[in-house]
């Protein structure tokens, strides 16, 4: 089977590929890396955390072949779920799990990321994020994604937020999910390995990096953050996101 490993950008998604392709290869599944080569999906999933990028009917039916002869493996991704992927889903064919973040602290972390890329002469998904306007409407198009995949009864959802601060607990639901072992010793070492105080460390792959929650108090302005509440109120209410008391219109 296929499982999606589905991310808001800048919400630890990598973190959150990585320790589900661990999982489920040391359960018996197999490396995404090897079935990207050997089925020759080179042209659609991405080199690091094998992305599969848009969810077409196409890239699915592709991506899918594997699963059809047996093996399970992890794919990344960051779009929203198409009417196929949702239909896939239903039918029992393909498993997803998403991971979302408080879109104030995401969106800081994408244009830091973009002006880093910006500085250092390189060009990456989010160096046109020049300014708050242009990251504002990046956030928006990921919320609106976000609300698609959390509609979705099929899906486990989790919060980077909880990931990070009750890692064990967020962990075994998503075991459970995967339907994996936890007590295994080779399960047991995968989860420490991803534990946020490891994950912290330069891992390649793993998108980890500040990952404090609230940092956008300090770097947006009050203007800004009243902005960003007003924008995404419904959003933050539903997920549980504080918002400042003076912050909506």
């Amino acid at each position: 089977m296929m499982i999606l490993s589905v991310g808001m950008p800048r919400a630890g998604s990598g973190w959150f590929y990585n320790l589900m392709q661990d999982l489920v290869v040391e359960n018996g599944g197999t490396d995404s890396h090897w079935i990207r080569q050997h089925f020759h999906l080179n042209r659609i999933w991405s080199e690091v955390n094998c992305n599969i990028g848009v969810l077409s009917t196409r890239r699915l039916f592709m991506s899918m072949l594997p699963g059809l002869l047996g093996y399970t493996y992890v794919v990344k991704a960051h779009a929203a779920p198409s009417p196929p992927t949702q239909w896939l889903m239903k039918l029992g064919w393909l498993q997803a799990a998403y991971i979302y973040r408080d879109p104030r602290d995401a969106m800081l972390s994408a244009f830091e990321n973009g002006q880093k890329a910006r500085d250092n002469g390189r060009s990456n998904a989010f160096s046109e994020l020049v300014d708050f306007d242009h990251a504002l409407a990046f956030m928006k198009d990921y919320v609106q994604i976000s609300t698609s995949w959390l509609a979705l009864p099929q899906v486990l959802s989790i919060r980077y937020e909880d990931l990070v601060n009750i890692y064990d607990e967020q962990v075994e639901k998503l075991c459970k999910f995967l339907d994996v072992n936890q007590e295994a010793d080779l399960i047991r070492a995968v989860i420490e390995r991803y534990r946020p105080a490891q994950a912290t460390i330069n891992q390649k792959g793993l998108h980890f990096r500040k990952g404090v929650s609230g940092r956008y108090r300090e770097k947006f302005t009050p203007e800004e953050i009243k902005v960003l509440n007003h924008i995404f109120s419904d959003y933050l209410i539903n997920n549980g996101y504080w918002i400042e008391e003076d912050g909506i219109d």
